[in-house]
């Protein structure tokens, strides 16, 4: 039952937003055309510059008997090299040469600009196509990434926290210009351009091994449909949504978000806790500008852990700081040494990427 009211509930929403909202344009694709046209109006200068000395050659090369509209018509069957037969006597040893070289030239500059007229109207379909294939071969290697769904400016802050934790993740936006744009600013950027709520763009952002969608696009209708399609692909993935009014929150809830992020109240509680709490406030900005990068992680236990105390783990390192263990709902902080440690749990430290990557090593069974 509350699932078809869900259900009702989407389509209601979907049918909205598609009545509001215009239809996307179609992506925009970087791409080396400007390039292709000034080799395009070369070949055309170039072949125009040509014929008037090949019409200016062969005028004079037939005397009193030859007329520009004579000339005009060897010069053309002499370039593209059709040979009807030649309308301006050529007798001379140089008017020969001059035919010859007019002929290799003209021919050279029809095949060049042909070519750049051809490569013209197939560049953008087949530049697209290979750069989207060595996207998905990047993205087929990944495992245990993450989805950004949106790379607005929350979507942008997102990547920023991933790579700086040293995660991968693919980005997925309609607008590709804007995703090509900061490709050039993230050289390793790896993204799909589309529909984020679209199921094959999903499954080829590889959602199947991934770790985490977020669905941070700047309408609640488009992440609703976005927490919806991918807790239907993957129900184990951990989905984190953006709520732009709070009304809409407990919706995003029932479609499957694990977590639920609306920027306008969380800047509130931080505007406030900045007046209230202000050392503590400080001391959160200061640890995300570290040069160590410190942040505060969870390593989950993994399913084959063998339950041990902590002092037998020796879990100590100039990298990390042990915090608390949260087991079954419950949080134990700075958990004593003879604290039992088993599969499931999540061990809350404050660490830097090497930190995190040395606690998840010490918590591998040997």
């Amino acid at each position: 039952m509350k699932i078809a009211r869900l259900l009702a509930l989407l389509r209601r929403l979907l049918h909205l937003h598609k009545r509001k909202t215009a239809p996307l344009a179609p992506p925009k694709r970087h791409s080396q055309l400007p390039r292709i046209l000034l080799r395009i109006y070369f070949a055309a200068g170039f072949l125009l510059a040509l014929m008037a000395i090949g019409t200016a050659g062969f005028y004079v090369a037939g005397g009193a008997e030859a007329n520009l509209s004579d000339a005009f018509y060897m010069t053309i069957i002499t370039v593209t090299t059709v040979g009807y037969g030649e309308v301006v006597k050529i007798d001379g040893f140089a008017e020969r040469l001059f035919a010859g070289v007019i002929a290799l030239a003209g021919f050279g500059a029809v095949t060049f600009l042909f070519t750049s007229l051809t490569v013209f109207f197939l560049e953008s379909d087949l530049d697209f196509t290979l750069r989207r294939r060595r996207m998905e071969k990047q993205i087929r290697k990944l495992h245990g990434h993450y989805i950004i769904c949106g790379f607005g400016r929350v979507g942008r802050n997102v990547a920023n926290e991933l790579t700086a934790t040293h995660r991968h993740f693919v980005a997925i936006d309609s607008d590709e210009a804007a995703m090509e744009t900061q490709r050039e600013r993230m050289p390793g950027l790896v993204y799909l351009g589309g529909d984020a709520s679209d199921d094959d763009l999903l499954l080829s952002a590889g959602i199947q091994n991934a770790q985490g969608v977020f669905a941070v696009t700047g309408d609640d209708s488009r992440n609703l449909m976005i927490v919806f399609t991918a807790k239907q692909l993957n129900p184990h993935t951990r989905v984190v949504a953006r709520c732009h009014e709070v009304r809409n929150a407990e919706k995003l809830r029932k479609a499957g978000a694990d977590s639920v992020i609306s920027p306008d109240f969380t800047g509130g509680m931080r505007i406030a806790s900045s007046m209230i709490r202000p050392h503590v406030v400080s001391f959160l900005d200061e640890m995300l500008r570290s040069e160590l990068k410190l942040r505060l992680e969870e390593v989950r236990v993994p399913d084959h852990f063998e339950p041990r105390a902590l002092d037998t783990l020796r879990l100590r390192s100039p990298n990390y700081v042990l915090l608390a263990v949260r087991s079954h709902g419950n949080v134990v902080f700075n958990p004593p040494k003879d604290f039992m440690l088993e599969r499931g749990q999540h061990v809350i430290a404050m660490a830097s990427p090497l930190g995190r990557q040395e606690l998840e090593s010490a918590l591998m069974p040997e």
